[in-house]
C-alpha cells in the first residue's frame, strides 16, 4: 500500500549545519558558505515546494558571530529557525572541499560544534518535532550526538511519528564520524525501523554491510515501507511494500562537483511525492535534481532557473 502524504505541511529536518569552504573557479582560492547533508536537504525542497509547505531546520549553533551569519543564512533561504538552539561556549563546524576530477575529498573541524547537542534537551526536541508532517535525518545527525542524545532523537521520531508524522531517513554512513563500524551499522538499523521511507546508497552499503547488490540493501530495510537504493551512475532500485522496480536515470553531462549529490536526489524524490508523484516520476525528479547540482560547484546551487 503506497504510504499517504502527510496532512501537515510541515517538514522539520534534523542535523548539522556547518561552514563550507569550497574551491572557486580561480585555482587555490575558497568560497565560504553554508552547507551540511540534511541542510543541502532542507534548502532545496524550500526551493522545490510550494509556499503551503513549510521547512525548518532542527540544529543548534553558537552564539558567536558566525553562528548569528548562519541563522540569517536560514533565515534567508526561507527556512523556519524557531527551533535552532544557541548554546553559549560553542560554534559551528567547518569543512573544506578538495576536488580531483569532480570527485571530492573533504577535511572537517567540528569538535565544538554546537550541533553535538541538539538531541539534549529533550523537552526543547519534542517541541521542535510537534505538528511535523515529515521528518527527515540522516545517518550522520546520528553519528554526531553526545552522551545519550541518539536515545532521546529515537524517542522524539517515535512520539512524532504516532501522531501522524512521516519519518524519511537516509543512512549516508561515514565511518570516521562513529565510534567503530559495529556502533554505527547498529544505530543505523534501529533508526531505520522507525522510518518510513528509507534513502540508502548502494556503495556505502555494500561497503558496511556487505550487501552483494541493491535488492539485498533493500531487504534489509524492508521494515520501511519505502525504500530508494541510490546506485551512483547505476539504475536505482525501489522497493515499495513488496514490490521491487529498477529506474534509470538520464546520463549526467558534465560533473564539476559531487557534494550534495545524494542530499539533492532526496530532496527532489521527497517534494515530487509530496506533490502526488508516483515513485517512478519522483525517483526521475530526484535524478534529475541531482545531475543538475553536480555539474556545480559546492552544496547549493539555484535550481530555479
Amino acid at each position: 500500500m503506497p504510504i499517504a502524504v502527510p496532512r501537515q505541511r510541515r517538514i522539520i529536518c534534523i542535523g548539522e549545519a556547518m561552514v563550507e569552504m569550497a574551491p572557486s573557479a580561480t585555482a587555490g582560492d575558497y568560497r565560504m558558505g553554508f552547507a551540511g547533508d540534511t541542510l543541502n536537504t532542507a534548502w532545496y525542497l524550500r526551493h522545490l515546494l510550494p509556499a503551503t509547505w513549510a521547512v525548518d531546520y532542527l540544529t543548534a549553533v553558537g552564539q558567536d558571530p558566525v553562528s548569528q551569519r548562519m541563522i540569517g543564512f536560514l533565515q534567508n533561504a526561507g527556512l523556519g529557525t524557531a527551533h535552532v538552539a544557541q548554546l553559549p561556549g560553542r560554534t559551528v563546524g567547518l569543512y573544506m572541499i578538495e576536488l580531483t576530477d569532480g570527485e571530492r575529498s573533504f577535511a572537517y573541524w567540528r569538535g565544538q560544534s554546537a550541533a553535538r547537542l541538539l538531541a539534549e534537551d529533550a523537552g526543547r526536541l519534542a517541541r521542535g518535532l510537534t505538528g511535523a508532517g515529515i521528518v527527515y535525518l540522516s545517518g550522520i545527525t546520528l553519528a554526531i550526538l553526545q552522551g545519550t542524545g541518539r536515545e532521546t532523537l529515537h524517542a522524539a521520531l517515535s512520539a512524532a511519528r504516532a501522531r501522524g508524522a512521516r519519518v524519511v531517513f537516509d543512512p549516508n554512513l561515514r565511518p570516521r564520524l562513529w565510534q567503530d563500524n559495529a556502533t554505527m551499522c547498529r544505530v543505523v538499523m534501529e533508526t531505520a525501523a522507525l522510518a518510513d521511507i528509507v534513502l540508502p546508497s548502494f556503495e556505502d552499503e555494500a561497503t558496511f554491510f556487505g550487501d552483494a547488490d541493491p535488492k539485498a540493501t533493500a531487504d534489509r530495510y524492508a521494515a520501511a515501507g519505502l525504500v530508494v537504493v541510490k546506485n551512483g551512475g547505476d539504475r536505482l532500485l525501489t522497493r515499495d511494500g513488496g514490490a521491487y522496480a529498477r529506474h534509470t536515470a538520464e546520463p549526467v553531462r558534465t560533473i564539476v562537483d559531487t557534494t550534495a549529490a545524494g542530499d539533492s536526489f532526496n530532496a527532489g524524490f521527497i517534494a515530487a511525492w509530496l506533490a502526488g508523484g508516483d515513485v517512478p516520476s519522483a525517483v526521475r525528479a530526484g535524478a534529475r535534481l541531482a545531475a543538475r547540482v553536480i555539474g556545480h560547484r559546492g552544496a547549493l546551487c539555484d535550481v530555479t532557473r
